[in-house]
């Protein structure tokens, strides 16, 4: 019986000391992680802003939270593009919350005229060699939203070439496309919906000593 407990208390005593290595690891990397994403933000937005603007856009932004276009409780950062006040495009940092190992954290640009200026990936975790053919280093294919809208195609096209959509898939890969397709569709249906929303709400950087 002792002995039974002795080798108890020494499982404990791993599992403890695996579960506290394992907690230190996340506190001393999530810091790490988090300045990475918002390098990569901040460069992948230099792409998608718009050329004429007058706004300080870095400092122009809301966040929101809508279940029905960006589900499981993401919160969403929205910078707004202005140029003489009036709104020239909005970029949306959202999830694709359908992907094959994940969330697949994106940018979208999106003009005043419902138009899409781009889309990047800013992060995610899908399959080497098959899911991260999204990202813009690896192929073209996400470079092809450029100018697509709820119009171009229709809407009823926004899926897949396999589910009888416009979008190409992967060979070996069409849950990593079709998350991202879904995704920027319902960004699109919400800035159609939401657009004055948008631009007339005040800035979130105005409630932190913000301009």
């Amino acid at each position: 019986m002792k002995e039974m407990l002795r080798s108890a208390a020494a499982l404990g005593l791993v599992a403890l000391g695996g579960t506290a290595l394992l907690t230190a690891v996340d506190w001393l990397t999530a810091d790490r992680i988090a300045e990475q994403e918002r390098r990569i933000v901040l460069e992948q937005l230099g792409q998608m802003i718009p050329q004429q603007f007058d706004n300080p856009i870095l400092d122009d932004f809301i966040t929101l939270r809508d279940e029905q276009f960006f589900p499981k409780g993401q919160e969403v950062t929205v910078w707004r593009a202005r140029y003489q006040g009036q709104p020239v495009s909005a970029i949306f940092k959202f999830n694709a919350v359908n992907g094959y190992n994940g969330n697949i954290s994106l940018l979208a640009g999106i003009n005043a005229d419902g138009s899409l200026r781009g889309v990047r990936v800013i992060s995610h975790k899908e399959t080497p060699g098959l899911g991260d053919a999204i990202e813009a280093g690896k192929t073209d294919w996400i470079l092809d939203f450029s100018g697509k809208s709820l119009k171009n195609p229709e809407t009823d096209r926004w899926k897949v070439k396999r589910e009888g959509g416009e979008f190409d898939q992967f060979t070996g890969a069409t849950i990593s496309p079709r998350a991202v397709v879904e995704a920027v569709r319902l960004a699109l249906e919400y800035f159609e919906g939401h657009q004055d929303l948008l631009f007339d709400t005040v800035s979130d950087s105005a409630g932190s000593g913000g301009q």
